[in-house]
C-alpha cells in the first residue's frame, strides 16, 4: 500500500506501508541502534514522534513479550528501509507488523532512511505527516506545519501511570505500599514520567524495593512513605512543558538522595534554577560517546531525548559530571551538598551498552550513606 511522507520544509518522500492503512502526525526523529527496535517502540519516551530507524533492516529477530519496556508502543509511527516479515530467532512470538497493528501504530518501508537522516541532521527535528490515506503531497505538507509540535506541551500526562503500583516477580503489581522482598535493603519510590521497564529491573537487581508512583505525586506523600531514595525516571517531551513536578523535586532535595535518568535528570535541572533547551535532532541511539569527567573514562550509551540541560544556567552548587563528546553537551550533574546526582543518558541499556550500570550503584552508595 502506498504511502506518502510530507515534512514542514516541503520535502516529499514516497514509501509503502507493511501494516495496512493509517496516518500519523508528530516530530520526525532518527535512531541509529542496530538492534533494540521493539524496546524503541515501547520506550514513553518516543511518544508523539515518528522514528525512523538508520539500520537497513528492521524485524529479522521478532519480537517477543521480554523485550517489553513498557505496556504499549508509543510513536505514533515507524520508518525503516526494508521489513522482514519472517523473523528467525529462538526467542520470536511474532512478527513486527502485527505487533504494530496490535497497538495501531503505522509502518512504512522502501523510503531512502540514509537521505531522511541526513536531512534531520542538516535540518533538524521536523514536523511530519506520514499516511497511505491523503496521498497529496501538498496538503501533508500543509499539516505538518500547522501541527502544534512538541514544545511546550505536557506529553507526560499521556504515558505516565495514574495508580501507584509495586514493582514484583518483573512485572507491575497494583499497590500503594512496598513489596515485600526478602533481602532487599532499600525502599525506593519511582517517580513515572514514563518509565521504561528495565530501570525497575535494575533497582530491584541491586536490593531495592520499589515503588512506581503517579508524576505528580507531592513531596509530602513521598517522604511519609520513608524512602531511603527518589528515583526520577525518562519520559516524553518537552521537560519546561511538564506541569506539578518541579515543585515536588525541590521539595524533596536535601531530604532524600535522589537519582534522575534523561527528563528526570531535566526536572531535576529545573528544581535547580536551571534552563533546558530543544537540541537540533536529538540524541538516540545506542552508541553516543561520553565522558565521565569524575574519572576521565569515555562510556559508550543508549541516548533517547530532544531536550537538554543548559550547563550555563546551572547553579555554583551544581557540578558538572558528564559531557558529550560528540557536541559538548551536558549529560550529567551531583548537587555539591545533597545527594542527588542524574545523567541525561540510559544507563539501564535497553536497547544499548552495559558501560554505566555502576550510576545504579553510586544510588546504592548515596543511599547507604544516608542511613
Amino acid at each position: 500500500m502506498k504511502a506518502l511522507i510530507g515534512l514542514e520544509d516541503g520535502t516529499v518522500m514516497t514509501a509503502r506501508s507493511f501494516t495496512g492503512s493509517g496516518e500519523a502526525v508528530g516530530e520526525i526523529v532518527f535512531n541509529t541502534s542496530m538492534t533494540g527496535y521493539q524496546e524503541v517502540l515501547t520506550d514513553p519516551s518516543y511518544t508523539g514522534q515518528l522514528v525512523t530507524m538508520t539500520y537497513p533492516l528492521i524485524g529479522n529477530y521478532g519480537v517477543n513479550p521480554e523485550d517489553m519496556e513498557s505496556a504499549g508502543v508509543h510513536p505514533r509511527a515507524f520508518l525503516v528501509r526494508e521489513y522482514q516479515g519472517q523473523p528467525s530467532n529462538y526467542r520470536s512470538t511474532g512478527n513486527l507488523a502485527d505487533f504494530l497493528k496490535q497497538y495501531r501504530v503505522l509502518g512504512v518501508q522502501g523510503l531512502d532512511t540514509r537521505m531522511l537522516t541526513r536531512l534531520i541532521r542538516t535540518t533538524g527535528a521536523m514536523k511530519a505527516v506520514v499516511s497511505t490515506e491523503d496521498l497529496d503531497g501538498d496538503s501533508l505538507v500543509r499539516r505538518a506545519r500547522s501541527w502544534a509540535g512538541l514544545v511546550g506541551r505536557d506529553m507526560v500526562e499521556r504515558v505516565a501511570s495514574t495508580t501507584s503500583y509495586r514493582w514484583e516477580q518483573n512485572a507491575p503489581v497494583p499497590g500503594s505500599g512496598f513489596p515485600e522482598n526478602a533481602g532487599a535493603r532499600f525502599k525506593v519510590v519511582a517517580y513515572d514520567f514514563g518509565i521504561k521497564y528495565n530501570q525497575l529491573r535494575l533497582l530491584t537487581r541491586k536490593g531495592c524495593r520499589v515503588l512506581v508512583v503517579p508524576s505528580t505525586t507531592s513531596a509530602q506523600e513521598v517522604l511519609a512513605l520513608a524512602p531511603d531514595g527518589v528515583f526520577l525516571s525518562n519520559g516524553p517531551g518537552d521537560p519546561a512543558g511538564v506541569r506539578g513536578v518541579v515543585g515536588n523535586v525541590q521539595q524533596l532535595l536535601g531530604k532524600v538522595p535522589i537519582f534522575g535518568i534523561c527528563l528526570g535528570h531535566q526536572m531535576l535541572g529545573l528544581a535547580y534554577g536551571a534552563t533546558t533547551y530543544k537540541l537540533k535532532f536529538g540524541h538516540r541511539g545506542g552508541n553516543q560517546p561520553v565522558k565521565d569527567l569524575l574519572t576521565g573514562k569515555v562510556e559508550i550509551t543508549s541516548q533517547n531525548h530532544g531536550f537538554c540541560v543548559d550547563p550555563a544556567s546551572l547553579p555554583p552548587s551544581v557540578e558538572v559530571t558528564h559531557i558529550n563528546l560528540n557536541d559538548g553537551s551536558l549529560e550529567g550533574m551531583r548537587h555539591r551538598e545533597w545527594p542527588a546526582f542524574s545523567v541525561q543518558y540510559h544507563p539501564e541499556y535497553a536497547p544499548g551498552p552495559h558501560d554505566a550500570e555502576y550510576l545504579f550503584d553510586r544510588f546504592i552508595q548515596l543511599m547507604e550513606q544516608a542511613s
